[in-house]
């Protein structure tokens, strides 16, 4: 087994499961839901303003946390929380996700994936074996030149635009969210984007928070106000049902 993996035996299956954080309970994660939060490393992105920067430049400085042990936790708290969200990082890079969902699923929680989309594989194949039951998905800028400015690589388009078309082809609920950074995104950015996701059934603008970024020169970013993202939100709502949230 690779040194700092955790591993439980589920259903007879072996599942390698790399958990670097767990939040007990959330209010915010979820919209409408109590859920549990459980944090993956590593992600094939290198957004200059990610958030969850640790979990990509400082994994070895972060415990690695024990399945067994979230697992007592939930069925603890199985009256409380409503669903678990696996973030990272990406999610999907980790080999063992569809086991460790259903296993998830057979405690009888809700399961809700954060993913960048740069792989609709499988985000089909979980979708396709009704393993989800929201779906958060980031879309970094316009699917143009800019992406590979906001994402710090040049990611395949392709791949990212195969991703919406599936859930907006979906059964499931589910968003689409743009962390917002005055350094990579005007107005007219995110009406672009915006327009690639027409007729969605839900788009977030989320506010940039210049704290424990990828990129430290982010750090002096003045986030955009209230008032700026309410009206960016508004001029997106021509296309799709847009709103905001983290201010």
């Amino acid at each position: 087994m690779h040194k700092g993996l955790s591993d439980a035996h589920h259903r007879g299956v072996q599942v390698i499961m790399d958990i670097r954080g767990f939040i007990e309970t959330s209010f915010l994660d979820w919209d409408g839901k109590v859920s549990s939060v459980i944090f993956l490393p590593l992600c094939n992105l290198l957004c200059p303003f990610c958030n969850n920067a640790s979990l990509l430049s400082k994994i070895d400085l972060l415990p690695t946390l024990d399945p067994d042990t979230i697992d007592e936790f939930l069925e603890k708290r199985r009256n409380f929380i409503d669903g678990v969200v696996i973030t990272g990082g990406e999610p999907t890079l980790q080999p063992d996700l569809m086991e460790y969902i259903k296993h998830l699923k057979s405690m009888k929680f809700m399961v809700k994936l954060d993913t960048n989309g740069t792989n609709p594989k499988i985000l089909k194949e979980l979708l396709s074996g009704k393993l989800l039951d929201y779906v958060a998905m980031d879309i970094k800028a316009p699917l143009d030149e800019r992406y590979f400015k906001a994402s710090g690589t040049r990611v395949d388009l392709n791949k990212i635009r195969e991703s919406i078309k599936l859930l907006m082809g979906s059964e499931i609920n589910y968003e689409f969210r743009t962390t917002v950074c005055p350094a990579f995104h005007e107005e007219k950015d995110l009406l672009d984007i915006a327009k690639e996701i027409a007729g969605a059934k839900k788009y977030v603008l989320q506010q940039f928070v210049a704290k424990d970024v990828l990129d430290p020169g982010l750090l002096k970013v003045k986030p955009y106000s209230k008032e700026q993202l309410s009206a960016i939100a508004k001029t997106c709502e021509q296309h799709v049902k847009t709103s905001f949230r983290g201010v």
